[in-house]
């Protein structure tokens, strides 16, 4: 095998490993080796962060790998026993809108990473967005954008980002 194909192909290999993973593409997931209970598990949703933490610390808080489920083909970690147990005593309650894409880009026919550093709670669902311009869009007009949003989403939902973007 010629030196130019074998790094190319090893090329193509990190890059796979370095994209994102969508478990479903109907719910966000970054790559990476994921283990719940010693067993290998989906990719993570959130990137990890703790989607409970949200509403009861008012903060996006990093979930522990101790502290986590599977959801809806993606694994959810949570930074505390009592978050894991309220997230699995009502998933839909916690879970981010748009499967944790970014709600700017739904409302505009797209699905972009959901960052969770950049985030809202509206009528109590957690809304996360791609960057701080992004969100300022997003703040400039929530419930028009939540409402395109929830129209785009049917449609959207069985997509993968490269289908649409």
């Amino acid at each position: 095998m010629k030196l130019s194909v074998l790094i190319g192909a090893l090329a193509a290999a990190w890059i796979g490993l370095a994209a994102p993973a969508f478990a479903g593409p109907e719910v966000n997931t970054s790559t990476g080796v994921v283990l719940v209970d010693g067993k290998p598990a989906p990719g993570l949703a959130v990137h990890g962060f703790d989607v409970v933490a949200y509403f009861t610390e008012g903060k996006p808080v990093q979930g522990d790998a101790t502290h986590a489920t599977v959801y809806k083909e993606a694994t959810y970690r949570f930074a505390t026993q009592a978050n894991l147990a309220a997230f699995k005593a009502n998933p839909a309650k916690y879970e981010p809108a748009f499967g944790g894409y970014c709600a700017y880009g739904v409302s505009v026919n797209a699905k972009f990473d959901g960052d969770p550093r950049y985030w809202r709670i509206v009528d109590g669902k957690l809304y996360l967005n791609l960057d701080a311009g992004i969100q300022q869009a997003w703040l400039k007009d929530i419930p028009g954008a939540i409402r395109k949003a929830g129209v785009n989403w049917p449609k959207l939902a069985s997509k993968l980002p490269s289908e649409i973007n």
